[in-house]
């Protein structure tokens, strides 16, 4: 690919879309994270054969509906969730009459846990159900891999820049950010759209099953894809609005078992690199987990800055356990609360995400832009 110029070390997020148990738009999103009372995002009765009996679903999500024939066929769901945040994003950046431009300098940087867990589990399985292994639908063939979604919607975007998938766990979404200000500071975009994804499905419903730790609590699983518009300072395009400035993101692995140090050790020393002390704070965004390991990061929170700004930003209650795309959720969910409260502007917020294997990322920012009316 072509080589841009990005000469700034400054990153904004300057526009973001959530595909989530609320609905397939931002709006949708926004009115049920900031609505003390919404009731559109609970969880709902599942078929026979999960392992749970219910799940926080897109509502009415069938790809082929939602983003018409073409093109659709052996769409996946996970693959139609990611698409259909890539066109939402666009059409949000379009209202201020500053559509995003495609083509070379536009990279994006995709999270995920597995991919589809059901598309892998039906086409695993047709080797052993056909009359010979290699009986299998081979047109499904691509919703196998992991990095699916990311492909699908930079084919139908016309996205040229860098396409990256990644996996890591609950944290993805962080991870996936700060490759994102990888890829801009060292000139290989002009502009990134970010993010995580995460399907509900049978398959999904089992694998959490088995792999949530006795002391978790079983609540209902949840779906979607949230995406972040990250531009370098000088690649806003005029009358964009910047929402926020990204200022430090802090990504590591306790290897030692000593969860609560490590973590600590992760959110001070982003603070540090952001230039930011945690009394200036305004919310501190948790990553949802249960258990020990959500205990310990609930209570890191809490101590650093606050009991209020630990509960400022209520996202995973809403939307359903989201795994991969959690993190991403999260700074969606900040996003959409800080754009109503004016105190909020100016002010720094942190987002961290820990999950089970160790793995641990922080990530700064300092909320920008207008209030909502």
């Amino acid at each position: 690919m072509t080589t841009v110029a990005v000469p700034t070390d400054r990153h904004f997020i300057t526009a973001w879309s959530a595909v989530s148990p609320y609905g397939v738009t931002s709006a949708d999103y926004a009115r049920g994270i900031v609505t003390e009372d919404s009731g559109a995002g609970r969880a709902v009765p599942v078929p026979e054969g999960h392992a749970a009996q219910e799940a926080c679903l897109v509502p009415g999500f069938e790809v082929r509906e939602v983003l018409g024939r073409a093109g659709t066929r052996t769409m996946d769901r996970a693959t139609g969730l990611a698409v259909t945040a890539v066109r939402e994003l666009f059409d949000e950046a379009s209202r201020e009459e500053r559509p995003v431009p495609v083509g070379t300098g536009t990279a994006l940087v995709l999270g995920t846990t597995l991919g589809s867990a059901q598309s892998q589990h039906d086409f695993a399985m047709a080797s052993f159900t056909g009359q010979k292994p290699y009986d299998v639908p081979a047109q499904f063939m691509p919703n196998v891999l992991m990095n699916c979604p990311a492909a699908a919607s930079a084919i139908r975007f016309g996205l040229q820049g860098p396409n990256t998938t990644l996996a890591g766990g609950r944290p993805t979404g962080l991870i996936a950010l700060g490759y994102a200000r990888r890829l801009l500071a060292a000139g290989r975009a002009e502009r990134v759209l970010v993010g995580a994804v995460e399907e509900y499905s049978p398959s999904r419903s089992w694998i959490e099953h088995h792999t949530r730790g006795a002391d978790e609590s079983a609540g209902p699983l949840g779906e979607g894809c949230a995406l972040l518009l990250v531009e370098p300072g000088n690649g806003i395009p005029a009358g964009r609005t910047a929402l926020a400035e990204l200022l430090a993101v802090d990504i590591r692995v306790d290897v030692d078992d000593e969860l609560a140090s490590t973590a600590e050790s992760s959110v001070r020393d982003a603070l540090a690199a952001a230039g930011v002390e945690p009394s200036e704070v305004w919310a501190a965004v948790g990553g949802g987990l249960t258990g020990r390991v959500g205990h310990v990061e609930t209570a890191l929170l809490r101590r650093l800055f606050g009991a209020e700004a630990a509960t400022r930003v209520d996202v995973h209650d809403r939307i359903g356990d989201t795994a991969g795309a959690s993190a991403a959720f999260q700074l969606a969910a900040l996003l959409a609360t800080a754009r109503r409260r004016p105190e909020a502007h100016g002010r720094p917020a942190v987002i961290t995400s820990v999950d089970r294997d160790g793995s641990i990322a922080c990530a700064v920012v300092r909320l920008l832009g207008e209030a909502a009316p």
